[in-house]
């Protein structure tokens, strides 16, 4: 960049030179000699702006490339020069250049707001093995490996907090500027800042799976999967560059023939026209809107895996949600323990808490978690896990029984009676006998119901939830957070039928949106027209399978990302409106010869810096 605006300066100033000579007397010159020294000057300030692009317009004809920016400038100008047109010619080509110095500049500005978020990449780990701290690359730490993250330091992977408390700086990922407290057992994600106290880390994910790595590769092959609308702008510059050119021949060959005119004339206004039909300012400010557009929702913590996502996003019209992980926070904790037969409360949980101990399930660890006392294995003698109904495990000289009302109905238990409540309910028996019940249930994001609000004001006629939990739960969720409708008691087959339904019935030009969390939404998401993932907590089935990621796991982003992506569609209507526009218009003029190649220059040059300071507005 900076060499080109070397070059551009240098033929300024060299131009300047050429246009002022004549009107200042250097030395008595006569008026052959002055004519010839500006000649000379003009040919070295058009050689310094214009000897590349001719070069580019040879190489690319070559290549049989003949129809590009490059061949319309080096024939414009070239032509220009032959009829004598010499600072029309120079500035044609010194405007190109700072056109093209303009659209440097806005990629790169683009491309270093994005590329901020390769900073998050870790240089490091800190890997603790036999009591010493051993520096390694995160490429080479396992899963179940121990890092220490100091005070200053980026988190390297993902995994789970085992000792420590400190403040996040999250807002490489997130974008949120506020720092999130964490601390022992709790989750954290690679490309964190630790700001304050020292971490140490179980690793749970390996590099390549990790957050962070997942965020650079999305961000850096979110620029592959072009938009409609760019396709159509490089099609449409495919034939209508032939078409004009083709124009500008018949203007110079066959309008002299036709009006009997000075040929010359006619030349001129082909020139001209030529200038004027560069398709630039819709090849460079279309795809630099979009790319814009990307970066802005990547500051929010809003991935987007190309720009024809970004293009489909500003068109939904119907929002469908999974429930568990994506509106309720998907953590399963104890809200109320009912005992009977004379057993104590702490008693009942600690008894079921040896029950479930061997078991991964979301629901035995709310229940063990609720325990929050270690568990001594040496009192279990046996363990059996009953698929589909619960578990049932001797601890000393008890036989408990934890799970659903089916396992008591099995074990044949008296006075159990189906408890009606919201959330899920886990029976205990202790030697046959029953004594009481555990309820644990999920709770509700604490922005979930902005999410909903926010869509709706955004224009979005319908959100609707899919759940596999029963009508009850799905019911009081639905209370909280006001959708249009819900489904419950869907298997991940049912889902995938169900917007299956749902896309049937809706309009053609509007889009569906589907927003999950699991692995059992990965067909649902892949189904939908925009499917969007939280990637936070994530499955990585899900993560994968989606267009979009809210990488903060809050349902409220979607709504930003909804006005991120109608702007930038905006903006690229404009730019798309403009540049017709104001070329159509001195096209026709330049036909007409009612208009100088200096309106050809702004029409082609000058409208395109406008586009691209126009697409600017996208990152903000």
């Amino acid at each position: 960049m900076k060499k080109r605006l070397r070059k551009i300066i240098m033929a300024t100033i060299i131009f300047l030179v050429a246009v002022l000579i004549e009107k200042i007397q250097f030395f008595n010159l006569n008026e052959m000699t002055i004519s010839r020294i500006q000649l000379v000057l003009y040919i070295v300030s058009y050689a310094i702006v214009g000897f590349e692009v001719v070069k580019k317009a040879v190489v690319n004809m070559f290549h049989g490339e003949f129809f590009d920016e490059n061949f319309l400038m080096s024939i414009a100008t070239i032509g220009a020069f032959a009829i004598k047109e010499f600072p029309e010619a120079v500035a044609v080509m010194l405007f190109y250049q700072i056109g093209e110095y303009f659209q440097s500049y806005a990629v790169k500005k683009s491309r270093k707001s994005i590329a901020s978020l390769m900073d998050i990449r870790p240089d490091y780990a800190n890997v603790k093995t036999h009591g010493k701290i051993e520096k390694k690359s995160p490429e080479e730490v396992k899963i179940g490996d121990i890092i220490i993250v100091k005070p200053g330091e980026k988190v390297p992977l993902d995994g789970v907090v085992i000792e420590g408390k400190s403040m996040l700086d999250t807002a490489a990922l997130t974008g949120e500027s506020v720092p999130r407290e964490i601390t022992v057992n709790d989750n954290i994600l690679s490309g964190c800042i630790n700001l304050n106290g020292v971490l140490e880390i179980k690793v749970e994910k390996e590099f390549g799976e990790s957050t962070v790595s997942k965020i650079l590769d999305l961000v850096e092959n979110a620029t592959n999967k072009k938009a409609k609308t760019e396709n159509f702008i490089t099609k449409f510059s495919k034939y209508y560059t032939p078409i004009v050119v083709f124009l500008a021949l018949m203007i110079a060959c066959i309008s002299p023939i036709v009006t009997k005119t000075n040929i010359l004339d006619w030349v001129y206004r082909a020139l001209t026209f030529l200038v004027v039909s560069c398709p630039c300012a819709l090849v460079i400010s279309v795809p630099l809107s979009f790319f814009s557009g990307i970066g802005a929702a990547s500051k929010k913590g809003i991935l987007v895996k190309g720009s024809n996502y970004l293009e489909l996003l500003a068109k939904t019209e119907m929002v469908v949600f999974d429930k568990t992980g994506t509106l309720t926070e998907g953590v399963f904790d104890v809200q109320k323990i009912v005992s009977e037969k004379g057993i104590e409360q702490n008693e009942l949980l600690e008894l079921a808490a040896y029950c479930e101990s061997y078991s991964n399930h979301p629901i035995s660890l709310s229940i063990q978690k609720a325990y929050g006392k270690e568990i001594d294995k040496n009192r279990i003698t046996h363990s059996e896990e009953i698929s589909g109904k619960g578990t049932i495990s001797k601890i000393e000289d008890k036989e408990v029984a934890c799970g659903n009302i089916k396992l008591m109905e099995e074990l044949n238990l008296e006075n159990v009676k189906q408890v009606e409540e919201i959330g899920t309910v886990i029976y205990v028996a202790i030697n046959k006998q029953y004594v009481g019940y555990i309820l644990i249930s999920d709770r509700i994001k604490e922005d979930s119901k902005k999410a909903i609000q926010d869509l709706k004001k955004t224009g979005i006629k319908k959100t609707i939830m899919l759940t596999g939990d029963n009508q009850e739960v799905a019911k009081k969720v639905n209370e909280a957070l006001q959708l249009d409708m819900v489904y419950s008691q869907l298997l991940p087959v049912d889902k995938v039928n169900k917007v299956e339904e749902l896309l049937k019935h809706k309009n053609e030009e509007a889009k569906l949106a589907f927003v999950g969390d699991g692995i059992n939404d990965a067909p649902v998401l892949a189904r939908a027209d925009i499917g969007i993932a939280m990637g936070a907590m994530g499955s990585d089935a899900a993560i994968e399978a989606a267009d979009i990621v809210i990488m903060t796991d809050e349902p409220s982003k979607i709504a930003t990302a909804m006005k991120i992506s109608r702007k930038t569609l905006k903006i690229v209507y404009q730019n798309i409106s403009f540049a017709l526009i104001v070329k159509i218009g001195v096209l026709i003029l330049s036909a007409f010869g009612i208009t100088s190649m200096w309106a050809a220059v702004f029409a082609d040059v000058g409208v395109t810096v406008l586009a691209v300071l126009n697409s600017f507005r996208a990152l903000k």
